[in-house]
Order: C-alpha cells, then structure tokens, then sequence
C-alpha cells in the first residue's frame, strides 16, 4: 500500500511539471482608467487622432478629443504614439472546441447525426485551451463557439476569451442555429476509383426539401400542445420568432439563392449566409433581403479556372461597395490557429481597395451587429463595455500589431501565453551571440 502511494504521489507530481494551465483570469475592474494621446479607431468609421478614453466598472464613460478640459482620473495611461481600438470579435469559430486535431479526446467540434439544433456548444467550450490564449496578443478578444458536422450543426454561444469557465466567459447564450445547406455539386470519392472532378449533385432537389420538411414539421411541432417532448424541434423555434439567427453555410450562388428563398418561405426572419464564396454575384438580393455574410477566408486561393487571382482578397470590397453587411471569420484548415491572423486578413482588404477603417469593421462593429451584441461591443462608445487593447501600430499590420495593454469588461488581462514565454526565451538566446 506504501509503495501504491509512493507511485501515486509521484505521477501527480510529474502531472504537475508537465500540464501548466492557462493564465489566471484578470479581476474585475476596481478603479477608473484614463487614456491620453493615443489615435483612437472607435470601430464606427470614426479615427480621434489625439484621444482621451476613460472607463469604469467595465463601461466606457467618455470617448473624445485630449484637449477636452476633463479630470484625469484614477490610472492613467500615457497614449502617445499608440493606437487604440475596439476588441477584435471571430465569428463561426470552433475555438475552445479542439485543441489538438490529432487527439480525439480533445476534439469536441461535432455531434453524431444529421440534425441537431438542440447540441449547445457552450457547454462544450473549454476555457483553459492554450490555443485561446495565443488569441489574445493580437487582439482576437470574442467569439462566437459554433459547432460543426450534420445537415444541422447545433447553437452557437458568444463569449469573451478571459474567463474561468465557460459560464463566466458567455456573453450571449445561444445566439443561433448552424445549418450546412445542400451543395448543388459533388467530388467523385478518387479512393473508389472514381472521376475526382465536379459533378452536377443529382440528389440536391431531394435534399433541399428534406430540410424544408424538418423546418416543416418543426413549426407544426412548436404550433401545437407539445404532449411529447422534441428538443431538436424546441431548439429551432426561436429561429421562427426571431430570437435566433438562422446561419447557413452556403457558397455557390444557386445555394445561396435556395438559402434565401427558404428563409422567406419559413418566415425566418434573422438569417446569415456563412462562407459565402459567391456571394458577390448576388449582392442585391443580399441587400433587398437584409441577409449579412460571413465571408469566407480572406487568405484562400480562387476556386475556379476563370477567377481573378486575387478575388478572395477583394470579395469583401465587392460587397461592401454594394451595401452588404460583411464580417470576416477562419473557418476551414488550421481553422482555430489560422483565428489569431484575424486583424490581417481585415489589412489584405485594405491593399485590395477597402479603407483601414472599414477594414476595421469587418472584424468590430460589423461582426458585433451580426451576432447582436453591437449595444454592448464592436466599438468605442460611452457606455458600451471597456473591451479594448492598445497597440504600438497599425493593429492590422502583422508588422507593427504589437499589443501592450488589453481589456476584457474593464479588466486588465494577461497577454502572456506559450508562445510569448518562447519568444522571449529565444530572443534572449540569440542576442547574446
């Protein structure tokens, strides 16, 4: 029994060496913070060039000129030659959700089966995931956690990335339904022998009205006495009285077509074409319909033969210019590492004709209306939360993004993650020699 104990207290230790967790979240604000003299990029289109931002208890009390006669209370932050802006906000993210793809028993993006509207991906997310932490030093401060798989994913929630568990991150519980809409063509499987090129999907109409008899039997469900439970059919209804968006992932303009005409058909009025590949295509359907995107991966390569070289870089200026509302998300390979290059997928739309500002709000504001936390975030306005960072440059630059200070509701938070810890380790190694 000695010698069990020995073993046991040996392993622990040796846990202990190994797992190092996440930095400790920061406390709530308790003193008023004032920042002078930095240019200010609110998020709303707005630049203050000589700024004076002062907030409180996690609430921005004044945003303004420096040279407004104001007390300088509590900290104060000298700001001169920095820039400040909103907290950057990553959309359709399986951040939280898997750490290493490789390792199965981190992996908790998916449920098993095809619908699933009721599977929460809240209480899946893991507020220690180290990849959340490397987050952070580039100003990727929110997001929304979306599950995968299925013909219908599940819910997403929206959360802050400082937080203990995942009850102290949530921001907005269940903000919306993921849906994967039908894709009008398929892939030969080569490893069947099969012709690996596109093909026309023959099974797309029947598809297509399998969704829409779900969504049929869902509102006849929600409609009547509801003697059995069905928490699938629970789930969908507040994508019928508009307390959820609908978030359908669709490219091809076909889909994305279908998508919407299904939308207006069921009454959904709260619906976001996700991906969105061609959706430049049909830019005043999207306006005439109100229907926002988050667009695809700024940072891909064209998908057909016959595409401009660089149309994934300007898809965002095509439909801004066209009046649609657009955020940007990372979906796809790598997806939740590929998350923290947030800020310069925005800075390839400013070399590809967006303005800096407007680049800004493909990753602020815009992004905060579509998730429908713009009252509380997405940019810097008095009364809205002190969700903010500090940089030495041109945040959407990987070249001068150098964050010092970052704000979570007030609360100053650690920028200190793995990578940072090596950075420092081997820069020191190297300048000594």
């Amino acid at each position: 029994m000695k010698n069990l104990k020995k073993i046991f207290l040996f392993v622990m230790l040796l846990c202990s060496s190994i797992v190092i967790a996440q930095q400790t979240p920061a406390p709530k604000q308790t003193k008023t913070i004032t920042i002078e003299g930095a240019t200010a990029h609110l998020g709303n289109g707005k630049v203050i060039e000589n700024s004076l931002i002062m907030f409180d208890s996690g609430k921005i009390t004044f945003v303004g000129s420096a040279l407004t006669k104001i007390a300088r209370i509590g900290e104060i932050i000298d700001g001169k030659g920095k820039h400040i802006y909103p907290g950057f906000i990553i959309p359709n993210s399986t951040l939280g959700l898997v750490e290493i793809d490789a390792v199965k028993a981190t992996d908790d993006d998916a449920e098993m089966g095809t619908w699933n509207p009721h599977i929460r991906s809240l209480i899946a997310y893991n507020t220690e995931s180290k990849v959340i932490e490397s987050m952070r030093p580039n100003g990727v401060l929110l997001g929304q956690i979306t599950p995968r798989g299925g013909r219908i994913s599940g819910t997403s929630s929206i959360v802050q990335f400082d937080a203990w568990n995942w009850e102290d991150a949530n921001i907005k519980t269940n903000d919306g339904i993921h849906m994967n809409w039908p894709n009008n063509f398929t892939r030969g499987r080569w490893w069947l022998g099969e012709d690996p090129g596109l093909k026309i999907n023959k099974k797309y109409a029947n598809q297509v009205s399998e969704v829409a008899n779900y969504f049929k039997a869902s509102k006849a469900y929600n409609k009547g006495s509801e003697s059995i439970t069905n928490l699938p059919f629970e789930a969908l209804q507040g994508v019928f009285d508009g307390s959820k968006t609908l978030y359908i992932n669709v490219n091809d303009e076909k889909g994305i077509t279908d998508a919407i005409n299904f939308s207006k058909e069921n009454g959904i009025t709260k619906m976001v074409i996700v991906g969105g590949r061609d959706a430049y295509k049909i830019t005043n359907l999207l306006k005439q319909n109100n229907v926002p995107v988050l667009l695809q991966r700024v940072h891909s390569r064209p998908n057909n033969d016959d595409d401009d070289y660089d149309l994934p870089y300007k898809k965002a200026k095509l439909l801004v210019d066209n009046g649609v509302l657009v955020a940007l998300q990372a979906s796809g390979q790598m997806e939740r590492m590929n998350s923290r290059n947030l800020p310069f997928y925005a800075g390839t739309t400013v070399a590809h004709g967006l303005t800096k500002e407007q680049a800004l709000q493909l990753i602020t504001l815009n992004p905060a209306k579509i998730l429908g936390i713009d009252t509380n975030y997405g940019s810097l306005e008095t009364g809205k939360s002190a969700t903010l960072f500090i940089s030495e440059g041109d945040a959407l630059d990987m070249r001068t993004n150098i964050i010092i200070e970052a704000f979570i509701d007030g609360r100053k938070i650690s920028l200190d993650t793995h990578q940072t810890k090596l950075w420092k380790r081997y820069s020191n190694k190297f300048k000594n020699q």
